[in-house]
């Protein structure tokens, strides 16, 4: 089978826009007196809205979550009235909700609902839309639709076709780069037709090469070769006024008339290549309205009008720093990030936090489920600089309240904090590096465990201290309630430690490891956020459950830590309950993940060998191949291909 992709030489340490990872972290930056390196076309924008400035009055948005209800905001702003498009199981989103009118275009699958252009034509037809915005992803570099579309005399707000087509292949966008004269990576444009070719050619390049499929990829797509088996914050202002005048020398080129992005590679030197063009409103958006104080969209939508751009790239401000993160439902702990689904028991951005950006489509109540992309918003903060994006960042991530699905939040707030990323040290190897282990969360310092201690003590006291009282009185009138000191015996990871606590109000003084510390709360036991201050530094932190037993998992600056609180007594008397046994998980196989059962490779009686894979699970547009933990014989199998299986479900025995 030929293999469509371009070989590029890539310096060592080159950084892509976007982390291989993408579901880790999303970074664009400006300063001041700079400008980042990526941006649009001849459309320039500007947040002024008037009432009297005529563009279209309904429109349809070819698209689902953050992005939809994104659009929707600024559609309301401008006065124009909106469609949604949904799937079944999207009937009660938050974009559908959002909407003036909704339609239904098919059953969960995308292919037969977001990507059904059948259906969505029929869905424009029905509502009598004028326009049509599609977002990104789906059909948003789509020429087919764009064209049904122009043919049916409804206005794509995009790019027209001719655009489309020569962007969207990688190996074309290339060749008509070096015809404008922009900066292109040396190397291979043609089809490689098989692995055998692709080291030849690389070897001709000189390793390390970058290999990318030429129809696109979003980051999936893209691999770095530093060998035959294998087959940034640095920019200067000048660079990014190079990049910047490439980028409008290209759009030029293709006649492009609406929002897009150019991606460059850049290496150690400050080098910097032509990657590809996204042509569509980019992911990290946000950022440049936030630097520039412009809305995108209303422009995309003024321009498809026929509007002429109002500004000129002189008269675009930028001021400051902006920061993304893409909040996923993901566990971290896992391979940097496996799916989670659920419903979000609790949910509360953290909007009360100065100069923070949400972009989300759910709520509380919400579900991530298993068909689509488990983004659950894209949090971006703003600041003067680099330092205070970043510093907010902290703060919006220790105030961000998820519950019942796991999150990405520990692992952004890690990497936003490690020297690495705050020196601008940063290259498409980051987590492995970084992590060669696999990421564990935050590790405490001595100040911070003594901190964390000290909190979650006087939490607990003040819990039974609160259980003591009905209506702010006593519930036995005669008992004696008042305790001078409450000894306790905390364990914490592999470790217990004495705690003595006393209090005076809502303060509380604490003595672990020989150091005494002053707590000081509102104690508001019912609030999901709990604003501390230790020795008069503030610090948040997050209760996520707490029991009688005295278990209690708290969240604290980012990471999730569970400890157990007992009086010494009952720590004295702990020791005589017996351990539940640790399942052999080398003999079994668990799904790690929900999702569908796409292959099982395997049988009863079958020998297999330790590395070798037993079957491939499908979750949020991933496929995982599931592998035996050691060699033995198949005892039975649990599952059959086309099932859907949730975390932890059991797949298959050894003997």
């Amino acid at each position: 089978m030929a293999m469509a992709a371009s070989l590029g030489r890539a310096a060592a340490g080159a950084w892509r826009r976007r982390l291989e990872q993408r579901h880790l972290l999303a970074v664009q930056c400006a300063t001041r007196h700079s400008r980042w390196c990526l941006i649009t076309s001849r459309t320039l924008y500007s947040a002024e809205y008037d009432p009297n400035e005529k563009t279209f009055e309904k429109l349809l948005i070819a698209n689902r979550g953050e992005i939809a209800c994104r659009v929707i905001k600024t559609c309301k702003k401008m006065g124009i009235k909106t469609v949604s498009i949904h799937s079944d199981v999207d009937s009660n989103a938050v974009h559908v909700k959002m909407a003036d009118e909704a339609v239904c275009v098919g059953p969960a699958p995308t292919s037969k609902s977001y990507l059904n252009i059948d259906a969505i034509m029929e869905a424009i037809k029905k509502t009598r839309a004028q326009a049509v915005h599609p977002g990104y992803g789906f059909l948003s570099e789509n020429k087919e639709f764009a064209r049904r579309l122009a043919s049916e005399g409804v206005t794509f707000i995009g790019p027209d076709t001719h655009a489309i087509q020569a962007m969207g292949d990688k190996i074309e966008s290339k060749l008509l780069a070096k015809n404008a004269k922009v900066n292109t990576i040396p190397g291979f444009d043609g089809v490689v037709k098989d692995a055998d070719e692709a080291v030849r050619i690389a070897r001709e390049i000189g390793y390390p090469v970058m290999i990318k499929a030429s129809a696109g990829g979003g980051g999936k797509g893209m691999r770095i070769a530093w060998d035959d088996e294998e087959t940034s914050t640095f920019l200067d202002p000048e660079t990014r006024r190079a990049m910047g005048e490439q980028a409008v020398a290209l759009a030029k080129a293709v006649k492009y008339s609406s929002a897009g992005t150019v991606e460059f590679l850049v290496d150690t030197k400050k080098n910097f290549y032509f990657l590809e063009m996204n042509t569509r409103l980019q992911v990290e958006h946000p950022i440049t309205e936030c630097i520039t104080g412009l809305d995108l969209v209303q422009e995309m939508i003024r321009v498809a009008k026929g509007y002429p751009l109002r500004h000129k790239q002189a008269d675009i401000p930028i001021n400051g720093w902006a920061v993304e993160c893409r909040v996923y439902a993901e566990d971290p702990y896992r391979s940097f990030g496996l799916p989670s689904i659920g419903r979000l028991s609790q949910y509360q951005e953290p909007l009360h936090v100065s100069n923070v950006r949400v972009d989300s489509g759910i709520q509380e109540g919400s579900d991530i489920s298993i068909y689509y992309d488990p983004m659950i918003s894209k949090l971006i903060t703003y600041g003067s600089d680099r330092a205070e994006a970043l510093q907010r960042m902290e703060d919006a991530l220790d105030n961000y309240v998820i519950r019942g699905v796991t999150h990405n939040i520990a692992l952004l707030r890690e990497v936003i904090i490690h020297p690495r990323f705050v020196q601008g040290d940063i290259s498409t190897k980051f987590l492995p590096d970084v992590y060669p282990d696999g990421f564990k969360g935050h590790k405490l310092t001595d100040l911070e465990k003594r901190e964390l201690l000290a909190t979650a003590t006087s939490l607990y006291v003040a819990e039974q201290l609160r259980s003591q009282q009905f209506l702010g009185t006593p519930r036995i009138s005669l008992a004696k309630l008042d305790v001078s000191n409450w000894e306790l015996s905390v364990q914490l990871g592999d470790g217990t430690y004495s705690v003595t606590v006393s209090n005076n109000g809502s303060t509380f003084s604490v003595e672990v490891d020989g150091m005494k510390l002053n707590v000081t709360s509102e104690w508001n036991l019912a609030s999901p956020l709990l604003s501390v201050t230790v020795d008069g530094a503030q610090r948040t932190f997050q209760c996520l459950s707490r029991d009688a037993a005295g278990s209690i998992n708290i969240q604290f600056l980012g990471t999730v830590y569970k400890l157990r609180i007992l009086t010494k007594l009952a720590a004295e008397l702990s020791k005589y309950m017996p351990e539940k046994a640790v399942e052999d998980t080398t003999s079994i196989l668990r799904s790690p993940m929900p999702g569908t059962v796409v292959a099982v490779s395997v049988k009863p009686g079958d020998l297999v060998s330790e590395g070798q894979e037993i079957c491939v699970i499908e979750a949020m547009k991933m496929q995982n191949s599931l592998i035996a933990a050691k060699s033995g014989k198949v005892k039975a199998v649990h599952c059959k291909a086309g099932e859907t299986v949730g975390e932890g479900d059991l797949l298959v025995e050894l003997e």
